[in-house]
């Protein structure tokens, strides 16, 4: 089933004796019990490789579209009550800003070469330091504490896996870390940020902006105040959503699912 997919617990599994594999779209498995399911010698399989393109080409739109402010603009440039475009009207400059990648991994590395292009100075946190040779390619520098890279970025855009480690990495005290005119870009797991704190942090303009693909939950309540303010873009948790990378998605899965059911290696096997 693609999308509207059961809640996996020992309810269901007791149901399942013959079930094998549990094939996971996307990168993501914080929704999944590994524990039970090991334990019910069930193996799990996602598809960490084939989304990082386009997940990083978004979180660069993210940040293109926050910063030059494409939506107000596009209001704007259609509202029926626009009489003439205003002179002050102005963004921000991406090119030559820095910008700061917490979360270092396959999708965090693209954003960083993207980056580059734009002639940014690229800070990262990470649990590991890349090797000097992957941080000399795309010109970043290591910030070993989190604190050092909230503080000098212009851009801070997230990209770690959603563990106990990271829930709610982000709230009052790290926004109140960064940079007042600095804007948030979550392309990772809604719940790595306290989105009341950042709520709050926008509204007191604490920091400039929020350019967020995750929220929590999906959708959010009609009346949920990011909702409502103008310094915020909300896309649908389309950082895969390509016609290309969907295919490929459900080309890995169905070649894990016959290894799992052939009692094969399974490729892209979460351990």
């Amino acid at each position: 089933m693609w999308y509207h997919k059961p809640v996996i617990n020992e309810e269901l599994l007791q149901h399942l004796p013959n079930l094998k594999i549990v094939a996971n779209s996307g990168v993501g498995i914080d929704h999944l019990d590994l524990n039970l399911l090991a334990s019910y010698g069930v193996k799990v399989s996602n598809t960490p490789f084939v989304v990082s393109t386009d997940t990083a080409d978004l979180g660069m739109a993210l940040m293109l579209a926050s910063s030059r402010r494409l939506v107000e603009g596009y209001q704007i440039a259609v509202s029926p009550d626009t009489e003439y475009f205003p002179a002050d009207w102005l963004g921000a400059e991406v090119s030559g800003a820095t910008l700061g990648i917490v979360g270092m991994g396959t999708i965090g590395y693209k954003v960083a070469e993207r980056a580059k292009a734009f002639e940014m100075k690229i800070l990262y946190h990470n649990r590991n330091q890349r090797n000097k040779e992957e941080e000399s390619a795309v010109g970043a520098i290591y910030c070993k504490k989190i604190d050092d890279l909230l503080q000098q970025s212009d851009f801070v855009l997230l990209s770690v896996n959603l563990t106990p480690q990271t829930h709610k990495l982000i709230g009052k005290r790290e926004l109140e870390l960064m940079k007042p005119t600095a804007t948030l870009i979550n392309i990772s797991r809604g719940l790595v940020v306290d989105q009341d704190a950042l709520v709050e942090a926008l509204q007191n303009k604490v920091i400039k902006a929020a350019a967020l693909d995750v929220t929590y939950p999906e959708p959010l309540p009609r009346d949920h105040p990011l909702l409502k303010l103008k310094n915020v873009i909300i896309t649908p948790h389309i950082g895969s959503a390509t016609k290309k990378t969907r295919r490929l998605m459900m080309e890995n899965m169905t070649e894990s699912i016959q290894a799992g059911l052939a009692g094969l290696p399974v490729p892209n096997e979460v351990l």
